[in-house]
């Protein structure tokens, strides 16, 4: 009997992985391109080359070191995208901190659960993002911080928490200022620092970046160096990066794609990175790659479709474009025309990627056909292997649905604090199980098919279904809640909610949506809602959620 050719393939490159820190890797660049800008961060009219980066890195690493922070610890950084956000991912990472990314839009309960749930000893913060007042949140959470020295916190909802850091230059009670941290840079602690630069491995935990599960309680995934480094050199080299280009990155700094395939490239590559500020605009992107003159421009698919749709569009000079970088979500045809047309693009890549592998795992290459690129994620990028298996964990034949695994340096170490749920994701042969279904070519390309989790993709941020319907069980006239996506013109997926209210009970819609305000990120606010007696289910009792996705599906069609 002949059997089928499976599905399963790796990534060729000649390149060798990297065996390098983080650390390292920053040191390096500084001592090859020292005058070139490393960082650009428009808002704050910041410009930074590789020197002086790593000038400002050593100084908060040493203070840091200073204020008693010892290799291992978790330090939180919660803040939009700006310079001081890459100074701190690398002077933690120097100082051999783990760095724990923090959602700028996280509220209260969202910001106790992450700290909490790794036990983190700092907290770098901005002071306010749009409305939000990072300040008072943690002085709502540790009122201890009034009357407390700085970096002598003990309070109660937040016991592992000793010191909290802020980027402003005022003086708050309990807090001490970045530039107070750097100040504290002396002789003894670079000693520290040139030890540690001896003594860090690029097998360690360096980074925990936060990501739902089907339970609701989001899981806290360990990222290492080596995992970290790798994965944005392979990135870039899939993508056809040259090195000392310009590249526009309207994307998160606290998501692993802006992290990694926008700053860590950077220093691999000797790209200069260019930061719009705090939030994404579609006018301010256009004119960052105008006036940067930049060659790479990373984004997701509703990011490019704003900057497409402005009605200045013709007016910016985009000439220097060259190669266009689409995460986060498919990209429809028309859009990937329109792009190539519009922005006079030689390519663009497609990038597949989750927090558990670092980043970026599966990409097309620029030279890849356009039907490739709009109904394909790719081939595994170099050193990566990824199989589809079945249910019963057997590798499927070409052409047939399974789920994605993934097995190599990409693979995080797992799940802080839960060997359970590590376990649940990363079976006995270190292959990781994503959760997306898909088939494979003979090619070893690879179109997604489905989600075996519940996962919705809006707008380029993961949702999770299950963390919004207990959320909403909180609300005291909610008896139960269905929570799932549905397609979207504008975010390729918006949440749809099926409330079953108490009996004798009454809510709109609004009151609903004002419930959730404040109180979780806005992005995992339902879009629509609406009220119902029962959930469609099986004989069994399992809810149907597909049915009601299809009801939605027609309801909205017809206006």
């Amino acid at each position: 009997m002949t059997i089928p050719p499976l599905s399963y393939h790796h990534g060729i490159s000649p390149t060798p992985l990297l065996n390098a820190t983080l650390g390292a890797c920053l040191d390096r660049a500084a001592e090859t391109w020292p005058d070139r800008e490393a960082v650009v961060v428009r808002d704050q009219a910041v410009r930074l080359t590789f020197a002086a980066l790593h000038t400002e890195v050593e100084r908060v690493a040493a203070g840091l070191i200073a204020l008693g922070l010892v290799p291992g610890e978790r330090v939180g950084l919660w803040s939009p995208n700006r310079v001081e956000w890459v100074i701190c991912q690398y002077a933690t990472a120097k100082a051999g901190l783990i760095l724990v990314n923090l959602n700028p839009g996280y509220r209260e309960s969202e910001l106790e659960f992450a700290l909490n749930k790794v036990q983190c000893a700092a907290i770098i913060c901005a002071d306010r993002f749009r409305t939000t007042d990072y300040i008072g949140i943690l002085r709502s959470l540790a009122p201890e911080l009034a009357e407390c020295a700085p970096g002598a916190l003990t309070a109660a909802r937040l016991p592992h928490l000793r010191l909290a850091i802020h980027f402003a230059a005022t003086e708050e009670p309990g807090f001490l200022t970045l530039d107070a941290v750097r100040a504290m840079d002396g002789p003894a602690h670079r000693g520290r620092l040139a030890e540690l630069a001896m003594l860090l491995e690029p097998d360690d935990p360096i980074n925990i970046q936060f990501t739902s599960g089907t339970t609701g309680s989001p899981k806290a995934a360990a990222l290492s160096h080596f995992g970290l480094v790798n994965n944005a050199l392979f990135f870039a080299e899939s993508a056809g990066i040259a090195g000392g280009e310009r590249f526009c990155n309207p994307l998160p700094l606290y998501h692993v794609g802006g992290m990694v395939l926008g700053s860590i490239a950077g220093l691999l590559k000797g790209l200069t990175a260019i930061w719009l500020g705090e939030a994404f605009e579609p006018g301010a992107a256009l004119l960052a790659v105008a006036e940067e003159r930049c060659e790479l421009l990373l984004g997701v698919p509703t990011m490019y479709v704003a900057m497409l749709n402005h009605p200045d569009f013709a007016s910016f000079d985009l000439a220097p474009l060259r190669i266009g970088l689409i995460g986060g979500s498919p990209c429809p045809e028309e859009v990937m025309k329109r792009m190539e047309a519009a922005m006079g693009l030689a390519g663009t890549v497609i990038v597949y990627g989750m927090t558990e592998l670092s980043g970026s795992s599966m990409q097309t290459v620029p030279d890849d056909t356009l039907a490739r690129r709009v109904t394909t994620i790719g081939r595994p990028l170099g050193h990566m292997e990824i199989k589809l298996v079945d249910p019963a964990g057997r590798t499927v034949p070409h052409g047939e649905q399974g789920e994605l695994c993934f097995r190599g340096f990409m693979v995080m170490r797992g799940y802080w604090g839960d060997p359970e749920k590590t376990a649940e994701t990363i079976d006995a042969a270190r292959w990781l199980h994503s959760g997306d279904l898909g088939r494979m070519d003979a090619e070893g390309y690879v179109t997604i098919t489905g989600r075996s989790k519940d996962m919705v993709i809006r707008g380029g941020e993961n949702i999770y279904p299950r963390e919004v319907e207990e959320f909403l069980f909180s609300h005291p006239v909610v008896a139960d809640v269905q929570v799932f996506g549905v397609p979207d013109p504008h975010w390729g997926e918006e949440l749809c909610a099926w409330v079953r209210l108490r009996p004798g009970s009454s809510a709109s819609e609004e009151e609903i949506r004002a419930f959730c305000r404040g109180r979780i990120t806005h992005f995992k606010i339902p879009r629509h809602i609406r009220f119902v007696d029962a959930f469609p289910m099986t004989v069994t009792g399992k809810v149907q959620k597909f049915i009601m996705r299809e009801a939605m599906v027609v309801e909205l069609a017809q206006g």
